[in-house]
C-alpha cells in the first residue's frame, strides 16, 4: 500500500514533468528505469549463480532474488514510455542524416532498437519463468531432476544474461553518446546489476530475519560468505571502472575522452569523487572485517550505502549524456524515481509474499542445517 502511494505521487509528478519539461523528463525516466531494472536483472544473475554453485550464502537469498527477477514483466511494460522519448534522448534519432550517424545507422535505428528491446525482455522473462517455476516445484517434492534442470539452465543462462544485458546497456545508455564506445562497458553494467541486487537482498534479508521468518537460518558463516560476495563485486566494479578510465584517458582520442570530460566538469567531478570514496573505499575497508560481515545489522547498513551509490552511479552515467547541464538533481528526477521505484517495490513485495522464503525441499538445502553459531 505504501509503495503504491509513493508510486502515485511519482506518477503525478511525472505527468507534470512531461508537460512542463519533456526533454528532462525522458532523461530522468531513463535513469530511474535503468536503475530499477538493474536490480531485477542482477537478481536473475544471482539465482543462476546459486544453482551453479549451491553456496551457503545463496540459499539465504535465493527466494529473495527470485522475487526480484519476477518483476521483469512489469519492467517490460515500463520500457514503453522510453519509446515515446527517443527523439529527446538519442542523437542517432534526431541527427540520423549526419555523416557520422549514417555509419551507425545499420545498428542504431528505431525499428531495430525496438526489436532488440523486445528480444532482450523476452529472453529474460522466459529464463526467469523457468527458473522460478522449477524452483517452486521443489516446494512440493525433492526431485533431484529439478535441481539438475536448474543447473543445466543456469550454466548457459549466465552467458546469455551477460550478453543480452551487455547489448541492452549499449542500446539504452551507451548510445546516448553514439560517438563514444567502450568494450568493457557492458560487463561493467552487469557487475553493477549484480552488486545492486546483492545489496537489496542483504537489506531484505535483515528485514525478514528481524521479523521472524528467516531468523533460525541466518548464521554467521553464510553471512560471512554473503559479505565476501558483496566485497568481490565491489572490487570488480572498481577494477573495471578504473581500467576503462585509464585506457581511455591514456589513449587521449577525440572520440573517447568527451564521455569523461562531460562527467568531470560542471559539478559532476564531485559526483565522481563520491563514487570513488563511497562506492569503493568505504565498503571495501568495512567489508574486510569479519565482524562486519558476520553481523547482519552491520552488513545491511553497508549494503544500503552501496545501493545509494548504485543510484548515484546510474545518475552519473545517464544524465550527463542525455542532458548537457550541471550536476543538479531536479524535481523530475525525484518524481520519475519515485514513480518507477514505487511500482517496482509494490510488485516485488507482492512476489515475495507469494512464495516460501526457503527452498526447504531442495536436496542441497542441508548445507544450512548447521547450528546457528557455526
Amino acid at each position: 500500500r505504501n509503495a503504491l502511494i509513493v508510486a502515485a505521487i511519482g506518477i503525478l509528478g511525472s505527468i507534470a514533468a512531461v508537460i512542463v519539461e519533456p526533454g528532462r523528463f525522458f532523461a530522468s525516466y531513463l535513469f530511474a528505469f535503468t536503475f530499477w531494472t538493474s536490480i531485477s536483472l542482477g537478481s536473475m544473475g544471482i539465482v543462476m549463480l546459486h544453482h551453479m554453485t549451491s553456496g551457503r550464502w545463496s540459499f539465504l537469498i535465493q527466494r529473495i532474488s527470485e522475487a526480484g527477477m519476477r518483476v521483469l514483466p512489469l519492467q517490460a511494460l515500463l520500457f514503453i514510455p522510453i519509446l515515446f522519448g527517443l527523439n529527446y534522448l538519442y542523437p542517432w534519432v534526431y541527427h540520423a542524416g549526419e555523416p557520422a550517424m549514417k555509419l551507425r545507422a545499420a545498428y542504431l535505428n528505431v525499428p531495430f532498437f525496438i526489436v532488440r528491446a523486445v528480444l532482450w525482455f523476452a529472453i529474460w522473462i522466459v529464463m526467469a519463468f523457468f527458473l522460478s517455476r522449477w524452483s517452486r516445484r521443489q516446494d512440493a517434492n525433492a526431485d533431484p531432476g529439478l535441481t539438475r534442470s536448474l543447473r543445466l539452465l543456469s550454466a548457459p543462462g549466465m552467458v546469455v544474461y551477460s550478453l543480452t544485458a551487455t547489448f541492452a546497456a549499449i542500446d539504452w545508455t551507451m548510445s546516448l553518446e553514439p560517438e563514444w564506445f567502450s568494450t568493457i562497458y557492458g560487463m561493467l553494467a552487469v557487475t553493477g546489476q549484480v552488486l545492486a541486487a546483492l545489496a537489496v537482498a542483504a537489506i531484505v534479508l535483515r528485514a525478514l530475519s528481524a521479523s521472524g521468518p528467516l531468523a533460525d537460518v541466518v548464521a554467521p558463516r553464510p553471512l560471512n560468505d554473503l559479505g565476501n560476495m558483496i566485497l568481490a563485486f565491489v572490487i570488480l566494479w572498481a577494477y573495471m571502472s578504473f581500467a576503462q578510465f585509464l585506457i581511455i584517458w591514456a589513449g587521449n582520442l577525440p572520440d573517447e575522452i568527451p564521455w569523461y570530460l562531460r562527467r568531470l566538469g560542471a559539478g559532476w567531478q564531485t559526483v565522481g569523487v563520491l563514487l570513488i570514496i563511497f562506492h569503493f573505499f568505504v565498503p571495501f575497508f568495512l567489508l574486510l572485517s569479519r565482524r562486519s560481515k558476520r553481523s547482519l545489522q552491520v552488513l545491511s547498513w553497508i549494503a544500503a550505502g552501496i545501493l545509494v551509490m548504485r543510484i548515484v552511479d546510474a545518475y552519473w552515467i545517464v544524465i550527463p549524456g542525455a542532458i548537457p547541464s550541471g550536476a543538479t538533481v531536479g524535481w523530475t528526477d525525484i518524481a520519475t524515481f519515485l514513480g518507477v521505484g514505487g511500482l517496482w517495490t509494490w510488485a516485488y513485495v507482492g512476489q515475495l509474499k507469494g512464495i516460501p522464503l526457503l527452498a526447504q525441499h531442495d536436496p542441497r538445502f542441508a548445507v544450512l542445517s548447521e547450528p546457528a553459531g557455526g
